[in-house]
């Protein structure tokens, strides 16, 4: 009985040093949940570059402006800023905002990992709130912001969210007005092949297959791009996607009504159905495109032809193999002047082009490439280097990796995953064995 009593009283000890601890640990963290930082030692991720509206109901009028987080009125939008960590730890968190008219104001949630804490705005002009302390990974860390009660017509106008403390060290996110734009799009990411010759190239051959949930709206796949020009399948809308294929001009203009006449792009043809025009804000040149819905989870063939002229000019031409079309269709064939050449730096890329859906991610796998030789002389590709953009070199934003899967090369950005793979990184497959079956006298 004695020892039965002796256990009973350790047992009951160890509950109550084990409760005391608990109760002490929730004690320590509510002080320290109410000590603030001075914003001068804190860094301010602005909300114009690094933030998104992750949940937008119909109708809702929110937007991410220069200024950051603007026509706040729905209590429903959700808004998330998103910025990088080096390391494991506690993050102090405060919000610059202002509520107008004056003698409003208003209460919104701020939530990081499923904790959330309430903030109550009231300044008529931008000051600095104290949020308080959430524990966090290293990598992206993504911060929701919900608006819960107003006296007046909007929430806030949020320009900023400023972070400090341990987990801060190595941070990263958009601090660049100049790149704003661009990391809300997020950086691009690229294959270079390797070709395994050094005589003149006259067809490049490739298979794109874009995984299923993975064509988020706004996303290029890049499958066969060369050095003036690129041919791939976009997400245009939740309604619209396109087979696109450019050339650039020579002249190096954004404006294509500057390019002089004997430096514009001309149109030799164009298959049934497609658009031809001009593009331009990067670089300009001649632009087709075919609308098709094509379907993720599919494969796609591509074939690009650069023959040069003989009279000082390059024809590139591009088709795309859509079965349900009766098999080669013909996009377009444009001649490019002053340059007498084939074909050249062979890539592919993966971008998003719209900023809204810069928080949404995508995927692409590309399969079976091959060179064909001026000479006829099929030859596979099997090695390339995985290169980023201007916006992942500046470190404005750094979510894109590529490398090899099941022998196939991918590339992925968007969504903020924290994954790295060192650009410039090189990548091989087992080389395809079975050379393309393509009769080109049939070639539309």
């Amino acid at each position: 009985m004695q020892i039965i009593r002796t256990i009973k009283t350790f047992t009951l000890l160890s509950l109550c040093v084990v409760l005391l601890s608990f109760c002490s640990k929730t004690k320590e963290d509510a002080i320290n949940d109410k000590v603030e930082l001075a914003d001068s030692t804190l860094f301010e991720v602005p909300l114009a570059g690094n933030a998104f509206l992750t949940n937008k109901p119909e109708r809702a009028t929110e937007m991410i402006t220069a200024n950051g987080l603007a026509n706040w009125t729905n209590a429903e939008t959700i808004s998330s800023v998103y910025f990088r960590v080096g390391q494991a730890g506690r993050l102090y968190m405060k919000l610059r905002a202002k509520v107008a008219p004056a003698e409003n104001s208003s209460t919104v949630r701020v939530s990081v990992n499923d904790v959330s804490k309430k903030v109550t705005l009231s300044s008529a002009d931008y000051e600095t709130y104290h949020v308080g302390y959430f524990d966090v990974d290293s990598g992206y860390v993504k911060v929701d912001l919900q608006g819960l009660t107003k006296t007046g017509e909007y929430f806030a106008d949020l320009s900023h969210i400023l972070v400090g403390g341990e987990s801060t060290t190595a941070i990263l996110y958009a601090n660049d007005p100049d790149y704003y734009y661009w990391a809300r799009r997020g950086p691009s990411c690229h294959m270079a092949y390797t070709i395994p010759t050094t005589d003149p190239v006259e067809y490049y051959y490739g298979e794109l297959t874009v995984p299923t949930g993975e064509d988020a709206i706004g996303s290029y796949f890049m499958s066969n791009g060369f050095s003036e020009g690129y041919f791939g399948i976009q997400v245009n809308s939740a309604t619209e996607r396109r087979v696109l294929f450019s050339v650039w001009s020579p002249y190096n203009t954004d404006n294509p009504e500057e390019i002089p006449p004997h430096l514009r792009i001309g149109l030799n043809k164009k298959g049934d159905g497609v658009y031809t025009g001009e593009f331009g804000n990067e670089g300009s040149g001649g632009q087709s495109y075919l609308k098709y819905n094509w379907k993720a989870g599919e494969p796609y063939k591509f074939l690009l032809k650069g023959q040069p002229d003989n009279a000082g000019s390059t024809d590139f031409t591009a088709w795309i193999y859509l079965e349900d079309r009766g098999g080669w269709n013909l996009i377009a064939s444009w001649k490019r002047p002053e340059i007498s050449k084939y074909l050249t730096g062979f890539h592919s890329f993966l971008e998003n082009f719209n900023p809204d859906n810069g928080h949404l991610g995508r995927r692409v796998l590309f399969a079976n490439r091959w060179v064909r030789t001026a000479a006829g002389n099929w030859l596979p590709i099997q090695s390339a280097k995985f290169t980023v953009d201007a916006t992942y070199k500046a470190q404005q934003r750094i979510d894109a990796i590529g490398g090899v899967e099941n022998d196939h090369f991918y590339l992925q950005n968007g969504a903020f995953f924290s994954e790295v793979v060192a650009p410039n990184s090189s990548f091989s497959i087992n080389p395809p064995k079975e050379a393309p079956d393509i009769d080109f006298d049939s070639l539309p």
